[in-house]
């Protein structure tokens, strides 16, 4: 049945490491930019919490291939921003692809960390307050380590859903597993035992991180 795939031709598990690092390099970047756009989101300045809204309310509707599209033929070609690969091209159009899902992911991310703080009652901020503390202290040490914990679960949603978008990487010419994928259905014309390969291999990317991670949000979820 799958005496198409070739592995000395098709590299198969090159492509598939590939989408592991556009998923592990981009949930870090959206970790890092969703937990700023959600403390902007609940600052006390007006004028911060209005630009997270609007950035989290454009990126958000906006389609993500339409963002690493534009990440690529914007920034790369019309700007003439290399991110630090002016000779190698493949590498430009991987970390041109992280960049897209960062801006795009992290409003996920955001979003969920907000729920998550909307979670911490009221009455532990004022008490931090009252004791002297200002609102990034408040956020940092009271209120987000216990949103973390509060949002294992949607994160992990987050997180699995970013390994699929990983898929997309392939219109700016990332060699990633779509990409291969198209490739192999193009030379081999089986195109459904060449789809449950694939579909086999993400369900092994992200199931294990659904179980763990639900694992995880039970064990360090705050008992109120």
């Amino acid at each position: 049945m799958f005496d198409f795939l070739d592995l000395d031709r098709y590299d198969l598990f090159g492509a598939f490491w590939t989408t592991v690092q556009l998923t592990v390099f981009s949930a870090i970047g959206s970790l890092i930019l969703g937990t700023v756009l959600a403390a902007m989101r609940v600052s006390p300045v007006p004028i911060m919490r209005a630009f997270g809204t609007v950035y989290v309310h454009i990126f958000r509707n906006t389609p993500l291939t339409l963002i690493i599209v534009a990440c690529s033929q914007l920034l790369a070609y019309t700007l003439g921003m290399s991110m630090g690969a002016e000779f190698a091209t493949d590498t430009m159009s991987f970390r041109l692809a992280v960049l897209g899902f960062v801006l795009y992911t992290a409003t996920f991310v955001c979003e969920a960390l907000r729920s998550g703080i909307n979670t911490v009652p009221v009455g532990q901020a004022e008490a931090a307050r009252a004791l002297g503390l200002g609102f990034t202290q408040v956020l940092t040490l009271i209120v987000l380590p216990q949103a973390f914990r509060a949002v294992v679960a949607p994160l992990a949603n987050v997180l699995i859903a970013l390994t699929k978008n990983t898929t997309v990487a392939a219109a700016i010419g990332v060699p990633e597993a779509a990409l291969l994928m198209s490739d192999m259905v193009e030379q081999e014309a089986q195109l459904l035992p060449i789809a449950m390969l694939f579909g086999f291999g993400f369900i092994v990317l992200t199931l294990p991180t659904g179980l763990l991670l639900g694992r995880l949000s039970k064990r360090v979820a705050v008992k109120r």
